[in-house]
């Protein structure tokens, strides 16, 4: 498979003013950001000038990063400014201290996602990673451990953001978010895409390849280079936890090992189905997947409960996940009925070897397709067979229809579910 393009070349603005407390990692994280840029296709201009927020200058940026700004760091001419830059589509990173910032601005409120109310001591954590199809995760394991110092946010910034970490409160001290602890989430805001990180208090942070690629991905983000869903996840309820398939069923050959979260397939043309409950009326369903390379699965809805595969194919419809297939068989499609909009899909899609997001959306016969958050299809169903106003949902296995051997190796990666609401496969 062709590997992924570089970025097209464009500009970041980083601003570290301070009229608070002072990082005195701010230098490091100035260095870093430059590294990133001079590897990754953009140019970084640092200023602590608030003269720097006007509209005609913001034009010139594809994100603008707040790196352990302090207090109130702009006018109100300036506030001005960046709330039209990011009226019309531009991007914000806040790394550590940008939640300590701005605290009489409402809008910088929403922009930052939450602001600071305290902190314990420097300490290592277990950070829980929520979304590995997001840029600023995907290199990440399920757990990430790192020293820094934690914020305690004055809100929980999960009912208006998409969380993409958090921290677990029992793997240190000092955390006072009563168990659901977000640390990194984006979001879309007032027309353009925020992201923000707690991490980068120590210098050693920005020295940490897994940090700075963290900030990579935060970056590439807010920038548009890379699409993913940072909508909310509310009123969605787990069916796979990580630890095992407690409610699942195996229907045919072949099957799912489990490590790390991830359930991988193997072997022949099987379905591993939810038989613990059959869904009625309309209903949401997220996952993230990945492929290694141009492999063959499928998420099946709509189906009768049964250990015959086939009563999935026969009697639902499969959302398709295969990098090379003919339209209607190819990701994003609803195989064999609708292809999907492939020109948007393919602006979305992430390739193989990377996460992706679906969301499969059921409102009475129409079935939705999100891919990392946007519309690639809109079917509606007339066959009273393939009803999808009740039914089973499952992953199945294909047969190659090229080779005529069975496909290998997609990784479903569905969640492990922590201490409060963070889960994937979900429903309301």
């Amino acid at each position: 498979m062709p590997g992924a393009a570089a970025d097209p070349a464009y500009r970041i603005l980083v601003f570290s003013r301070t009229t608070g407390f002072r990082h005195s990692s701010i230098d490091e994280g100035v260095t870093a950001l430059r590294d990133l840029g001079a590897a990754n296709n953009f140019t970084v201009d640092a200023t602590e000038d608030p003269a720097a927020f006007t509209t005609a200058n913001l034009a010139r940026y594809r994100s603008v990063v707040f790196l352990s700004t302090t207090g109130d760091v702009l006018g109100a001419a300036q506030q001005t400014a960046l709330e039209q830059y990011m009226g019309s589509g531009g991007g914000y990173v806040g790394i550590h201290a940008a939640a300590d910032t701005e605290y009489d601005w409402p809008f910088y409120e929403g922009l930052a996602g939450a602001l600071f109310q305290s902190h314990p001591a420097i300490q290592p954590a277990t950070v829980e990673v929520e979304d590995r199809a997001h840029d600023a995760t995907a290199h990440l394991a399920g757990t990430w451990q790192r020293t820094d110092e934690w914020y305690n946010y004055r809100t929980n910034p999960r009912t208006t953001a998409h969380v993409l970490a958090s921290l677990d409160e029992s793997s240190y001290s000092g955390g006072s978010m009563s168990g659901d602890h977000p640390i990194a989430w984006c979001k879309d805001y007032a027309g353009g895409r925020a992201f923000y990180t707690g991490g980068g208090h120590t210098e050693e942070s920005y020295a940490d390849p897994a940090f700075r690629r963290h900030l990579l991905g935060g970056i590439r983000w807010a920038a548009g280079t890379t699409k993913a869903d940072c909508r909310p996840e509310t009123g969605y309820t787990p069916l796979f936890d990580g630890t095992g398939t407690t409610g699942w069923k195996q229907a045919g050959p072949g099957g799912f090992t489990l490590a790390d979260g991830t359930l991988t397939s193997h072997g022949g043309l099987g379905l591993l189905w939810y038989d613990a409950r059959e869904f009625t009326g309309d209903y949401s369903l997220k996952l993230d997947w990945k492929l290694n390379g141009d492999d063959n699965s499928g998420v099946f809805v709509g189906f009768p409960a049964s250990d015959d595969p086939w009563s999935a194919v026969d009697n639902g419809y499969e959302i398709q996940i295969d990098a090379t297939d003919a339209a209607d068989r190819t990701t994003g499609s609803v195989y064999g009925f609708r292809s999907a909009d492939l020109d948007a899909r393919d602006a979305a899609l992430n390739p193989p070897g990377e996460w992706n997001t679906y969301e499969i959306r059921v409102t009475g016969e129409r079935l939705e397709v999100f891919l990392n958050g946007r519309k690639i299809n809109d079917f509606t169903n007339t066959d009273p067979a393939r009803s999808l106003a009740q039914g089973h949902i499952g992953l199945g296995k294909c047969l190659d229809a090229s080779g005529g051997t069975w496909e290998d190796g997609t990784p479903v990666h569905l969640w492990t579910c922590h201490t409060g609401p963070n889960q994937k496969w979900t429903l309301p």
